[in-house]
């Protein structure tokens, strides 16, 4: 197997690679890793000594590639498939990039802060810091709602990268601060997002690690079953 991909199942940002991987039908290794485990770990130091996951190792280049939206352009480049998930006119690539940035920066960032401040000790949670993502989530929410207009998908009507950056963030930021009921198009987006078979695949994959989500009992009711 030429891929490998070193990841969590748990993983927001893991998800987000694994969407554009199972869009393609790419073949790869799924290679867990558990960062408690010293080999397990060293797996993953070895190639990129940061720490961060997901990595992507293609073995058939020699080649190690780290960040989620290098490794989806990576892949658009180098193991095409039916689905193009970056779009060859520059002004929609640009729409794309910005998009897949914008899910990463402000509904990822701040939902993985508010869940980091969940795992601290008791009493040390910053409940500033907290307000402010949940501030920040709100506006996104509003700004995304504002995009969506009558497309299907954040950046038109054809599923791209920036997609595969929004299935994620938007699952778990929605455990956090749910959609409001004005925002009916930002609902409907979710429910497609969660539709599309490739991100089910991985909500699937991600079952038996639920329960270990600090807010696992706000899940959409089949996710949260499966926690218990």
């Amino acid at each position: 197997m030429s891929l490998v991909f070193y990841g969590h199942p748990l993983a927001s940002f893991c998800h987000k690679v694994l969407v554009a991987l199972y869009e393609n039908g790419t073949p790869f290794e799924n290679r867990l890793v558990d960062l408690s485990d010293e080999a397990s770990r060293a797996d993953l130091f070895r190639f990129w000594p940061i720490g961060k996951m997901p990595l992507l190792r293609d073995e058939a280049r020699d080649s190690t590639v780290p960040e989620t939206s290098i490794i989806i352009e990576y892949l658009d480049h180098y193991y095409p498939g039916p689905v193009s998930l970056l779009p060859l006119e520059i002004d929609r690539a640009l729409q794309v990039r910005l998009w897949d940035r914008f899910f990463d920066h402000y509904v990822q960032a701040p939902m993985q802060t508010i869940v980091s401040n969940r795992r601290r000790p008791e009493g040390k949670e910053d409940e500033t810091e907290v307000a402010a993502c949940k501030a920040t989530l709100a506006t996104a929410y509003a700004m995304i709602e504002k995009q969506l207009s009558e497309s299907s998908w954040i950046s038109g009507e054809a599923f791209t990268m920036a997609d595969c950056a929004a299935a994620p963030a938007l699952f778990y930021a929605e455990t956090l601060v749910p959609f409001s009921e004005e925002q009916q198009k930002l609902r409907a987006y979710y429910d497609r997002l969660l539709a599309r078979p490739s991100f089910a695949r991985a909500l699937e994959e991600a079952r038996p690690y639920f329960k270990f989500y600090p807010y696992h009992d706000r899940l959409p009711s089949r996710f949260r079953d499966a926690a218990g």
